[in-house]
């Protein structure tokens, strides 16, 4: 029950700085929507920034649970592919659409923010694994920008005349491309 109660202030909290704004939301407005007194939203969360940080969190631990595996296998262009369809698979949830949303429409409130700048780390550790020390400059951006064309995919394809398994999996076919070439 605790974290069906956690997963949905976050969920309102997200909508609501996305629509008006981290600094212009208040706790206040949470509690509100959610529909608890703020008492017992700070039973979950005592600040904005503790559910921006939960978020964070939240993104950091989907990304070493796939750092994990990616390390556990050997360094091979079909693991890059692998790579690619699972990191798409991530990204296709509704959730991570909404912290991305949620991240490109707050980055002044956020770019300094020490849970969102763990979060590029650990984006910048999975674009190292894709490459070798001895790889080109050419061949290292490629592999860079085929996790990146995901994350671009993902908005150049809102409201084009096709279904989300159809979205992703041009925009997977793209990323294995960059891989590739």
């Amino acid at each position: 029950m605790r974290e069906d109660t956690r997963s949905r202030i976050q969920q309102i909290a997200l909508r609501l700085f996305t629509e008006q704004g981290y600094e212009a939301t208040s706790l206040r407005e949470i509690a509100e929507e959610l529909g608890v007194t703020k008492a017992a939203l700070y039973y979950h969360f005592k600040t904005k920034d503790d559910i921006v940080a939960s978020l964070a969190d939240d993104r950091v631990a989907e990304i070493e649970e796939l750092l994990e595996w990616l390390r556990a296998q050997p360094r091979t262009p079909e693991t890059r592919r692998e790579l690619v369809v699972r990191y798409a698979e991530r990204l296709d949830q509704p959730r991570q659409a909404e912290l991305a949303r949620f991240l490109e429409r707050n980055q002044t409130a956020l770019r300094e923010h020490p849970k969102i700048l763990r979060m590029r780390e650990k984006m910048l550790e999975v674009v190292g694994e894709l490459v070798e020390p001895g790889d080109p400059l050419t061949t290292r951006i490629r592999r860079s920008l085929a996790i990146f064309s995901l994350h671009a995919g993902m908005w150049l394809t809102q409201g084009v005349d096709a279904g989300p398994e159809e979205r992703r999996k041009a925009t997977v076919e793209v990323a294995i491309s960059l891989l590739e070439s």
